[in-house]
């Protein structure tokens, strides 16, 4: 058997504070042998990115290894001085972060990003350092290489984004690479290349792969073997097959049975209730101060045709502009009560489709209607707009970014409801602490800031926020994409129980096709801004018929490993 290229022993980090010492990582061991893929789950906080930080030597202070060490290929690397730390960091050890927005400088072109890059671990010259990023970039699947390289970060989307940033990883033919939630952003179609690019780059050079992430399909179809961590500490490890299809710690056991199923529908999401850590929502008392609206007979919302143009290349001259269609054509309707799924790649128009709903983009062609009544494009009026609006509110992808860090909770969540007028100023302390306490957060919550909540915890603000006006109508866009499986069906079974008891109708976005299979009545396909199929959900995963549709669904990371206990479909 070959010797490990990164060997991890009783690795312990700790953070002094002012209330003592934290121990985010305790006594953690573990190894990569050459071509092999590691993979590392757990819930948010677990320590799995702490580990990855400590591997590559990138702890925040005061976060330091107090016990263990990290050995590459043989030498030990955790106490060697920061200047050789800094050499080996890039050149041998690489990591792919998990937020690509914050990887990439938004002042320079992601060629001369990385051709920097390129150029500070290899010893080429600018041109070749050039050709190696257009080859780079070809290499992770990003469209027209050769024009992309010369545009910025902001003219990408953030699945495109994100092969970015593992280009960049992979600048310097690492030895190990350090992947933290790589595929997060991805939908089904990017993620599968960038999985196969990540196998074949382990296969061919023997590159050792430290694979993070919470979504349980990627480790089943990727990893060779497999560490599952609870509050800092690894429960469970060893073959990925044993560990996903028969988990022996009752955390894991637990974690397996949450992640959402391609094959079945669920009636709910079974929880992690490992640590006694569940937070109840409290539905029953949301649903006797919703105000009763019976539905027309008519469809609830309709999309008649709905284009999108954004400008590419500005020009003083018309004829010199370029324009690129980000929607095309899209027609549809949702029914009083349903739950409509709209699925593609990343860059075909979901988000998109969803702003032009919400009000947020105006519309170049086509219109929106409101329960029959014209509130987007040519011939909407003012008074139709303001109904809609009052009507209408949406959960985002990130949570974090959709919540302004400056202002308390309360003010948050009291927001959008005193802007609309609909509840008195002098019932909105009482108002805002019931939405608070009923998803799961308590009315003290109020007084925090956003920084002070965990991934899950900020969504189920976001969720408070959209409750506050009492909406008919809910946008959810990926709201559930940077969760861990244990986070996200806490969450899915709020926007479940919202449909169930309250009558909501939503639009759902996701990248996530079991998501989708569990969430929607309905779903229609995206490609390139076009509409291609509108179906039933059962139908549309077992018998689809077109031929993108077909693909979406084959390059679903396969489940068939993991254990089907605690499972009961509807």
């Amino acid at each position: 058997m070959t010797d490990p290229v990164l060997k991890i022993t009783g690795l312990t980090v700790e953070i002094p504070t002012r209330r003592g010492v934290v121990r985010p990582v305790r006594d953690v061991s573990w190894d990569i042998r050459p071509g092999e893929i590691v993979g590392v789950v757990g819930e948010s906080g677990a320590g799995k990115s702490m580990t990855g930080n400590a591997v590559i030597g990138l702890l925040d202070r005061p976060a330091h290894i107090s016990a263990g060490e990290i050995d590459l290929d043989g030498r030990r690397i955790d106490d060697l001085p920061e200047r050789e730390k800094a050499r080996i960091r890039g050149r041998r050890i690489a990591m792919i972060f998990q937020d690509p927005l914050t990887s990439l400088n938004p002042l320079f072109t992601v060629g001369q990003q990385l051709v920097e890059t390129i150029r500070a671990h290899l010893d080429v010259s600018a041109g070749e350092a050039r050709e190696r990023a257009v080859a780079l970039l070809d290499r992770v699947g990003i469209p027209d290489p050769g024009t992309r390289v010369d545009q910025y970060p902001h003219q990408f989307s953030g699945g495109m984004r994100q092969r970015v940033v593992i280009a960049l990883a992979l600048c310097a033919e690492p030895e190990v690479v350090v992947a933290d939630e790589p595929t997060t952003a991805l939908d089904v179609s990017i993620q599968a290349q960038i999985l196969d690019l990540i196998r074949e780059l382990a296969r061919e050079r023997g590159m050792g792969v430290m694979l993070v992430t919470h979504d349980m399909g990627v480790i089943a179809e990727t990893t060779d073997r497999v560490n599952v961590m609870y509050d800092g500490e690894i429960v469970e490890s060893g073959p990925t097959a044993r560990v996903l299809g028969a988990p022996e710690h009752p955390y894991t056991q637990s974690l397996v049975a949450a992640v959402p199923r391609p094959d079945r529908k669920l009636r709910r999401f079974p929880q992690v209730s490992y640590g006694g850590r569940e937070t109840a929502f409290r539905i029953e008392d949301l649903a006797r101060d919703w105000p009763a609206r019976p539905a027309g007979d008519g469809p609830f919302l309709e999309a008649r045709g709905l284009t999108k143009r954004f400008l590419e290349k500005g020009s003083l001259i018309p004829s010199r502009r370029r324009w690129f269609t980000a929607v095309d054509d899209a027609s549809f309707a949702i029914r009083p009560g349903e739950v409509f799924g709209l699925v593609g790649e990343s860059g075909s128009g979901k988000s998109t489709i969803a702003r032009m709903i919400a009000g947020l983009y105006p519309l170049d062609e086509g219109e929106v209607r409101f329960e029959g009544e014209v509130v987007a494009g040519a011939g909407a009026t003012e008074a139709a707009r303001d109904a809609y609006r009052s009507q209408v509110q949406m959960i985002f992808q990130d949570p974090f970014s959709s919540l302004n860090p400056r202002h308390r909770v309360d003010r948050i969540v009291a927001e959008p409801a005193l802007h609309l007028g609909v509840i008195p100023k002098a019932n909105v302390t009482a108002r805002v602490g019931e939405l608070l306490d009923r998803v799961g957060l308590g009315a003290e919550a109020g007084l925090k800031y956003p920084h002070e909540f965990s991934g899950g915890q900020r969504q189920r603000i976001s969720i408070a926020r959209a409750l506050a006006t009492q909406p008919r109508f809910l946008i959810c866009d990926e709201p559930t994409s940077a969760l861990d499986v244990s986070i996200q069906a806490q969450i899915l079974n709020i926007l479940k129980d919202l449909q169930e008891h309250l009558g909501l109708t939503m639009l759902f976005i996701s990248h996530d096709l079991p998501v989708v299979r569990q969430m929607c009545d309905r779903v229609g396909v995206l490609k390139d801004g076009r509409l291609v199929e509108v179906a039933e959900t059962a139908r549309l995963f077992e018998a689809p018929e077109h031929p993108y549709t077909r693909e979406l669904i084959s390059l679903m990371p396969k489940t068939d490993l993991l254990s089907n206990a605690g499972l009961a479909a509807e």
